[in-house]
């Protein structure tokens, strides 16, 4: 697995939640270096968590996906001495 990693932007966004939640649920400041601190940790301590549950989702949303075109290939089949 590759690094989780985000863009400049992404980073300035995602650390502006972690400082507004901290302000509004935990009642404390936090500076732009310290959301980005935690941001750092979450991504690389407890990202791989998060990211292998999308993983997951996604094979189970694409093995739906490839059982219901394996029975719309099996309803297209034609009758014969083979298949009853």
């Amino acid at each position: 697995m590759s690094d989780i990693e985000f863009s400049k932007e992404e980073k300035e966004i995602i650390s502006r939640k972690i400082q507004l939640y901290f302000t509004e649920e935990l009642e404390q400041e936090i500076g732009q270096f310290d959301a980005q601190f935690l941001l750092d940790f979450f991504s690389e301590e407890i990202g791989p968590y998060f990211y292998n549950r999308g993983l997951y989702d996604a094979q189970a949303i694409l093995e739906s996906k490839l059982e219901t075109i394996s029975d719309a290939i099996y309803e297209l089949e034609k009758i014969t001495e083979f298949r009853k």
